[in-house]
């Protein structure tokens, strides 16, 4: 292809608040834009209809960007919309586009968009794929994926799950394993006093954090039940819960009633802007990653950026990201595990894992991730 210059990230980004993929994406483009492309982001100007959006509001409060190319065009349900946003970037010729995909809902979209650009036989596009199989399965997931997957040049699986799951759907595709990159763009690390002293939590507690949108995989409801047997057994450990419910947070609190652990948790579930998003990681003793199941967690590099050891369950990707022992440790996905592992983490204390977890966050760069685009486009 020659020297590449241009890269067209479609995805979320600002206007839509953060979270998870739209600070990998707005992260991402920096990353090119550092190492000389001309880089923008298409983004959406409707990315869900309200009755699918479970959260309280899709649009960021934050100021917006000022360093970014960000175009919100994209309309998640308008047939008419991706066949115009797909001629304008096929005239717009970038040399890549790089798409993300996590939910088949976008298949369709994403699907008819990168359809339109490849009628100028030039751009190659390659996918930086979340999810292949969904968390919560629906009977037109495999229709929509694979109708997205015919499309893409190759793709980039951030765990050895999703790498699995896309030989059902493109195995001729060309695919690459990059673990996901440290999120390094919410921050430097701040003491736990500092953070505990922002959040109003004692410094001398035992603390954990639950961290990021609740939904029903995450297990959330597991770890309350370990806090029960925590409890029971006299440990004095807190559980902060930092999130929006993305589900019925009643069946949450009717559960939190009948185990009778309410002074046991800090509840701080709202929608956590990215500027505090460091004081709740940097707060905690451990953070901990109850998942029922999983692909990969965009908490794990929110971990190892702020040098937090982690308790993962062995599930999907995630114990492949956290050595058990070093980076954290590994529990099974019950809460009788998870509490014994909690209580072992805190007998080994925090500072028999730093040095581990230190050595181990040096393999998560966005350079990796840059290269691994452009090495499946030549």
């Amino acid at each position: 292809m020659g020297q590449l210059k241009k890269i067209v990230i479609i995805g979320s980004a600002y206007p839509l608040r953060g979270g998870g993929i739209a600070s990998y994406n707005e992260r991402l483009a920096r990353e090119f834009m550092a190492q000389g492309f001309d880089t923008s982001i298409y983004t959406f100007s409707l990315q869900y209809p309200k009755f699918l959006f479970p959260g309280t509001t899709q649009y960021s409060t934050e100021p917006a960007p000022l360093d970014l190319k960000i175009k919100a065009c994209i309309n998640s349900i308008n047939p008419l919309n991706w066949i115009k946003v797909g001629n304008e970037l096929k005239n717009v010729r970038p040399d890549i586009i790089v798409v993300r995909y996590w939910t088949p809902f976008m298949g369709p979209c994403f699907g008819t968009i990168i359809r339109r650009v490849k009628t100028n036989k030039y751009t190659k596009v390659v996918c930086i794929a979340d999810n292949i199989i969904p968390h919560e399965q629906s009977a037109v997931d495999t229709l929509f994926t694979k109708y997205f997957v015919k499309s893409i040049d190759g793709f980039i699986s951030m765990s050895k799950k999703v790498l699995n799951d896309l030989q059902k759907f493109g195995k001729n595709k060309p695919v690459q394993f990059i673990p996901h990159p440290l999120y390094d763009n919410f921050g430097e690390k701040v003491s736990k006093e500092e953070a505990r002293i922002k959040l109003g939590i004692e410094l001398d507690q035992e603390l954990i954090v639950f961290f990021g949108f609740i939904r029903k995989y995450k297990g959330l409801d597991t770890l309350l039940k370990s806090m029960k047997i925590l409890k029971d057994k006299n440990h004095k450990i807190k559980l902060l819960i930092a999130g929006e419910f993305y589900e019925d947070k009643k069946k949450y609190n009717e559960l939190i009633d009948k185990l009778g652990i309410k002074d046991s948790l800090i509840l701080h579930t709202n929608f956590i802007v990215d500027g505090d998003i460091k004081y709740y990681i940097c707060s905690a003793d451990c953070v901990v990653q109850p998942y029922r199941n999983a692909t990969q967690s965009g908490v794990t590099p929110l971990a190892y950026h702020f040098e937090r050891p982690m308790i993962v369950t062995n599930v999907g990707g995630l114990p492949d990201l956290v050595p058990d022992k070093k980076a954290g440790l590994i529990a099974e996905p019950n809460e009788n595990d998870i509490a014994e592992k909690i209580i072992e983490f805190f007998q080994l204390g925090e500072n028999y894992f730093l040095p581990h977890l230190r050595e181990e966050k040096q393999k998560y760069s966005w350079n990796n991730l840059v290269q691994a685009v452009i090495y499946l486009c030549r």
